[in-house]
């Protein structure tokens, strides 16, 4: 099973719960709709990955995400996070009107920094990714169609939560296609203050 680093210590989280279209700039990138209600989709623990790479099949999309730890329930740590899709298959899958997984849940789909300790509040959480030092995607809880407490009590409303589950929140706009040998500067920022950071050089 693969693990994630919380406050210095190894944990296997059982499964990563994401949320999409949750940004109304990226819905509009993707040439999408807002939906009626939060659209939530699994990963396995198995996609948790270590290492970013542009191509497993097909390119890969890179969504810088801010991505929060259970525990007891609630909301207990925060990190920030890289959803990759494999968007080719994604829009086949769609179009088909078929489950994303094959375009979303792979091994390798998921990359975390490590897991710290939430502000006393998240109404200022923001994401940022940078990509060879130019800022490509910025926007967090403001902006976002779902706040952190929604996410969570519509999740538990059908999911039962474990503790180590991650659940990650959408990404703002600025997704697009990994390219080998770049930079991925991601962090969580609280306001002006730096929360958390991660860096992956795409292979």
């Amino acid at each position: 099973m693969k693990t994630v680093v919380v406050k210095g210590k190894s944990v296997t989280p059982s499964k990563i719960i994401c949320v999409g279209k949750n940004y109304v700039e990226h819905i509009a990138e993707m040439d999408s709709e807002v939906p009626d209600e939060m659209v939530i989709f699994n990963k396995p623990n198995s996609a948790i990955g270590d290492a970013l790479v542009a191509v497993k099949d097909e390119p890969l999309h890179y969504e810088a995400e801010i991505a929060f730890m259970v525990e007891g329930g609630e909301f207990a740590a925060v990190a920030v996070g890289l959803d990759l899709t494999k968007r080719q298959t994604q829009s086949k899958l769609k179009k088909a009107g078929l489950p994303w997984e094959r375009a979303k849940a792979f091994d390798g789909a998921a990359l975390f920094s490590e897991f710290v300790d939430l502000p006393d509040a998240l109404e200022q959480l923001t994401v940022k990714l940078d990509i060879d030092g130019v800022t490509t995607q910025h926007g967090g809880v403001e902006l976002m169609i779902y706040k952190p407490a929604q996410i969570l009590a519509g999740i538990k409303a059908f999911l039962t939560l474990e503790d180590g589950d991650i659940v990650m929140t959408g990404t703002p706009k600025g997704v697009g296609a990994v390219q080998a040998g770049a930079n991925y500067s991601a962090s969580i920022l609280n306001g002006e203050q730096l929360v958390v950071a991660q860096q992956w050089l795409a292979k």
